[in-house]
């Protein structure tokens, strides 16, 4: 199969495009920087902005003779302004669905968010017939919101299309959470929001096979074409247990901080007021949509990709922390100090 993937070089993008050449699928990676690691491979890579509607005809020659494209580059994060949010992930979304019906692609699977079902409130077991909020507390579930609803709109005889919705990727390779978390603990600055709540979570290999599974069954007629699917490891945690076992396995003790619920709203509200009015750099520590995130349960039943995927999660959460624990004693990232 030949295949263009956006994101290649990010985190869950990197893991799939390991999966596809290591089956011997022809990869095309389309992304805003150079990729030399995946170029060595045999990899083409196209820089591009998926957002510029220049570069459109670029884009288009990319995905010349393609079977399938796996849109997994997006904006993710908690501030930055609307227009930023919305070129990144709706306008780029568009303009891959545009030269995927253009060159006759035939299948299309979008990496979404469970954020795009989360109106603030807990999510306890929910399946994806919980409907999607009219109002979002961040730009991102809200830019996400509107990508995923064109992706599904997408579907049909010519073109087909699903959204995978993976939960608080984890693992190795991760740049994002982990230093975040650890940079957070050792400043002092970490604390949890409320009492404990249940949250899912799901290791990176788990999601990368997800977006693979999703890629070969989709077909025009599918199950699974015009749907979305929560992804999990279907192993719900406490908030404070996972994050302080995330922590550990960079040898941190655990965090035991926590404020009240309204304490941390009000401070977000407060911090978005003064980022956005302030000549203030940077982004502010809290904000309303963090302390949703953070206060809120949202875990998944799972069981319509276990039914139309055949997903199973085949690395386990306490599997996949012995092999951070792993990769973080071998590799020491500078990032983590």
């Amino acid at each position: 199969m030949r295949v263009l993937l956006t994101g290649a070089s990010g985190f869950l993008g990197g893991a799939i495009a390991e999966r596809l050449l290591s089956r011997g699928d022809q990869l095309v990676a389309v992304q805003r920087s150079a990729a030399p690691a995946l170029q060595a491979r045999g990899v083409h890579v196209v820089q591009a902005d998926l957002g510029d509607p220049e570069q459109l005809p670029k884009l288009q020659t990319a995905a010349k003779d393609c079977d399938a494209i796996l849109h997994v580059a997006a904006l993710a994060g908690h501030w930055g302004d609307y227009q930023t949010y919305f070129r990144a992930n709706v306008l780029a979304t568009q303009h891959v669905l545009q030269i995927a019906r253009a060159q006759g692609v035939q299948r299309f699977v979008y990496t979404s968010t469970p954020s795009v079902a989360h109106a603030g409130g807990d999510l306890n077991g929910v399946d994806e017939s919980t409907p999607i909020p009219t109002h979002f507390a961040a730009h991102y579930p809200a830019t996400k919101a509107k990508a995923e609803a064109m992706v599904l709109a997408s579907n049909g005889a010519d073109l087909a299309s699903c959204a995978l919705r993976p939960h608080l990727i984890w693992g190795p390779g991760d740049q994002h959470l982990l230093p975040r978390l650890v940079a957070r603990a050792r400043a002092g600055r970490l604390k949890f929001i409320g009492p404990a709540k249940l949250i899912d979570s799901i290791y990176i290999d788990n999601a990368a096979d997800a977006h693979l599974l999703a890629l070969d069954r989709l077909q025009p007629g599918a199950a699974c074409a015009g749907k979305a699917y929560f992804l999990s490891n279907d192993q719900p945690m406490l908030l404070d247990e996972l994050v302080n076992r995330l922590l550990a396995c960079a040898e941190l003790g655990p965090v035991h901080a926590r404020v009240p619920v309204w304490v941390a709203k009000s401070v977000g509200t407060l911090l978005e007021y003064a980022y956005r009015f302030l000549p203030l750099s940077g982004e502010p520590l809290m904000t309303r949509f963090v302390a949703e995130q953070l206060s809120t349960a949202h875990y998944y039943d799972i069981s319509a990709a276990k039914r139309d995927l055949d997903y199973r999660a085949t690395v386990s959460i306490e599997s996949g922390l012995a092999r951070l624990r792993t990769h973080l004693r071998l590799t020491k990232p500078a990032q983590l100090g």
